[in-house]
């Protein structure tokens, strides 16, 4: 195992941040997987707590077909935000942007450099592709800010890697998964051992997020240069490890090894893993997920648990508002699968308190929240 850390720009007088990366393996694929990106969505640094200890054991016996980069605190910014001892890990303080979102458009960065270069061999366009990438963000003007060099930072480390994990969860919420609809098929599996209750494909779902921003560079590259091969080299996808408080150790040990078996499927670890379970739930398009907000202010109670199967017209959760006697209730429109909830229990104007994942588009433009 190596250890890498890099010290962040611009601290504040008198302190300093480091992002740390653990590279285990080597070889000539690679896997990249992060934690917390929102500092404050924790399951997801609990895992990677397990993905450390086993990747060290199974670099010891020799196991490890590929490099496999492991950051298990992508945001140190977001991990030291404190108000009234409530940790604020999804907005940066000082500017108030969403850390998972804005991240660099490689496509925008390299396809200049690229014009002329590329042909037929697909394997030598990926390995030339990710040769400029790095060498673009390399040559990027210094950092403005501590959190533009923390994202460049976890871009470069994951720019050139086959598979990229992006570790989250939601409020109140089942596992699932957002990813290009061309990688799919691949995820399929990992879907399966996590139990994911839903799957959302999106080729672009607006604000440049980070996995996005991994991914979706290939597509791009492939619409500017037709005549050569460029595959989907960078299979992205953020994982929603179920709610904020699924930290419990059988839990994180158990998606731990789901993550390990899904890298070993892959070809990155070798040895005898147990199948993936045949039962798996199906990948909608981000478009049909519907969102649901209150009617009025009001004290919330959810009449459905997060993951449950919902028809259209059923009853999600109710408003109550003590002072007038309002109250309401809302129904899905669409059928689907309830796969997040807000854990607040107050509505508030224009926050959202539930999601559905339906079969059908029903929205358009930019698909993210913040």
């Amino acid at each position: 195992m190596q250890r890498i850390d890099h010290e962040l720009p611009w601290g504040c007088l008198g302190t300093r941040r480091q992002l740390t990366v653990f590279r285990f393996g080597a070889g000539l694929r690679k896997a990249y997987i992060q934690a917390s990106l929102h500092a404050d969505e924790l399951p997801g640094m609990r895992v990677a707590v397990e993905l450390k200890r086993r990747l060290r054991e199974l670099e010891g016996l020799g196991r490890l077909n590929a490099v496999i980069e492991l950051v298990p605190v992508a945001n140190p910014v977001g991990l030291g935000q404190l108000v009234q001892a409530v940790q604020q890990g999804r907005f940066e303080l000082g500017s108030g942007k969403n850390f998972n979102r804005d991240f660099a458009d490689l496509a925008g960065l390299v396809a200049d450099s690229l014009e002329g270069r590329l042909g037929p061999d697909a394997a030598a366009n990926v390995a030339l592709i990710r040769q400029v990438m790095t060498a673009a963000l390399d040559a990027l003007p210094p950092a403005g800010s501590e959190l533009a060099g923390m994202q460049r930072l976890l871009l470069r480390h994951a720019c050139d890697a086959d598979l990229v994990l992006d570790l989250h969860c939601d409020f109140e919420a089942a596992v699932h998964l957002y990813c290009l609809p061309q990688h799919w098929a691949a995820l399929r599996s990992l879907a399966a051992r996590l139990e994911a209750g839903a799957v959302l494909t999106a080729e672009d779902s607006g604000g440049s997020s980070f996995d996005e921003s991994c991914s979706l560079p290939w597509l791009r590259l492939a619409q500017r240069f037709p005549g050569a091969a460029i595959p989907p080299a960078c299979m992205a996808t953020t994982v929603e490890l179920g709610s904020m408080a699924d930290t419990d150790k059988p839990l994180a040990e158990a998606r731990a090894e789901a993550i390990l078996a899904f890298l070993a499927d892959q070809g990155l670890i070798a040895g005898a893993w147990p199948a993936a379970p045949q039962e798996c739930c199906e990948a909608t398009p981000f478009e049909g997920a519907e969102y649901l907000y209150a009617p009025h202010s009001g004290v919330v109670s959810f009449l459905q648990p997060a993951g449950a199967k919902v028809k259209a017209g059923a009853p999600l959760f109710e408003v109550l508002d003590p002072l007038e006697d309002r109250h309401a209730v809302v129904c899905a429109s669409v059928d689907g699968v309830l796969f997040a909830r807000e854990r607040m229990r107050f509505a508030q104007p224009g926050l959202w308190l539930a999601k559905v994942a339906g079969c059908e588009p029903i929205r358009q433009g930019r698909l993210l929240s913040d």
